[in-house]
């Protein structure tokens, strides 16, 4: 038995029970069909079925990195099958067996303090002081917002300036290319497709209410050097020069989540860093209103210590037995939103399917952002940035390689020979 295959038909199997698992499949068509025509499968069986080829994968004639691949996310899906058949599991164990990271909820003195920041400089803006501090927040906002009609100009410019920047340090195939579309009445702000052969359909919904300083970051994430991005180097590297087909198939709740959403969370600061907002205010110029650079530069920053709040919430709902109105009020009181995002993200933590996936957004940035900032001096953030894109890493392996780098630098002694220059930089 190959256990890649067994794999592969594995995760559209589990398509069959949940349509949309397979977030994309570039694989051998006719597997697909093959899968197609079985019975209707069983969720149960699918993770019996799992954990079976967990074990077997040792056997297998595979790299040791190939291994803890698609062990990882056997062990995903194991988990994933005996919650579909309606097995009960708190939120927290649920975010591990997928994710491979330990989640806990957060102090909201941690967000009392990005408030007291965010207040901060809405005073230094000359934001009037009266009404609440989301209030004040969305007037700043208001100032930036993107007319719908704008949004998909506003999205090609901001594209194909990132790509400038993308295209020769990434590697990127001269056959890439991405089809935008733009939606309207859809529930989330931005979607990658990728169809294979360096090929992407990423659709943006004009109906959010987009601000000019979240174009960058959402065109990062879903395209240039974010998902886009990833699927074609890892389809040219891994899947065609290196053989390895289990990176064809891309499953939703596995650890190859964690690792793409806080990818393309990191995006943006891979590929610019600080001054973007500057950077795209030029990209931008004659496309709707003015960026105010340094204002929203600082309101990211500050601002970043409440995209936990969501997953707070999710624990509370899932976990504490609050019920949907304290949770609601939850989110507009911490997350500073208003009561039509708090319910939308509500909606999303109460899916059965999606509840756990909120933890890819914020645990995902949690872990790489240190990975990328603990990069040697002589490296620059895209260079690191470039090994998310090209190799099959885990979350353990971050993890690991993290550890490792903390005990090697604690060791005794290892700071004079950093000191003396006998040891990279840290």
């Amino acid at each position: 038995m190959d256990v890649v295959t067994e794999y592969l038909k594995l995760g559209l199997r589990f398509d069959r029970v949940v349509d949309g698992f397979v977030d994309a499949y570039i694989g051998d068509p006719a597997l697909r069909e093959q899968v197609a025509d079985e019975p209707a499968p069983d969720p149960a069986q699918l993770s019996r079925h799992a954990a079976t080829l967990s074990q077997q994968v040792a056997d297998a004639d595979l790299t040791p990195a190939r291994m803890d691949f698609i062990t990882a996310h056997l062990d995903a899906l194991a988990v994933a099958g005996r919650r579909l058949a309606g097995e009960p599991m708190s939120i927290i164990e649920e975010v591990h067996s997928y994710f491979q990271v330990e989640i806990a909820e957060v102090d909201t003195d941690v967000y009392r303090q990005a408030h007291a920041e965010i207040a901060g400089l809405l005073d230094g803006a000359g934001v009037p002081a009266n009404g609440t501090l989301a209030e004040r927040l969305a007037v700043v906002r208001e100032r930036e917002l993107c007319p719908p009609e704008l949004v998909e100009p506003a999205v090609r410019a901001v594209a194909a300036a990132l790509r400038e920047l993308v295209v020769g340090p990434t590697g990127l195939p001269e056959a890439e290319t991405i089809e935008f579309a733009i939606e309207r009445d859809v529930a989330w702000s931005g979607f990658n497709y990728y169809l294979g052969a360096y090929s992407s359909r990423v659709a943006v919904n004009a109906d959010v209410g987009h601000r000019m300083s979240q174009f960058p970051v959402l065109v990062a994430h879903e395209c240039y050097p974010g998902h886009h991005t990833e699927h074609c180097r890892k389809e040219k590297l891994l899947v065609r020069e290196g053989g390895q087909v289990e990176q064809t198939i891309f499953l939703v709740n596995t650890p190859q989540c964690l690792m793409a959403e806080g990818l393309g969370d990191l995006a943006l600061s891979a590929v610019i860093g600080p001054g973007w907002a500057s950077w795209a205010r030029q990209v931008l110029d004659g496309i709707g209103p003015q960026i105010e650079p340094e204002l929203a530069e600082a309101l990211e920053v500050a601002s970043r210590p409440l995209n936990t709040v969501r997953q707070n919430a999710a624990i509370m709902l899932h976990d504490r037995g609050a019920d949907a109105d304290e949770v609601a009020t939850y989110l507009q009181t911490w997350m500073l939103a208003d009561e039509r995002r708090a319910r939308q993200t509500l909606r999303f933590l109460s899916d059965p399917l999606w509840r756990a996936y909120t933890s890819t957004y914020v645990e995902g940035e949690r872990l790489l952002r240190p990975w990328l900032e603990a990069r040697p001096d002589t490296q620059s953030a895209l260079d690191r940035f470039r090994r998310l894109l090209d190799e099959p890493l885990t979350p353990a392996a971050v993890q690991a390689e993290m550890h490792a780098g903390l005990n090697a630098e604690n060791r005794p002694g290892a700071r004079d020979a950093l000191d003396d220059g006998s040891a990279p930089g840290g």
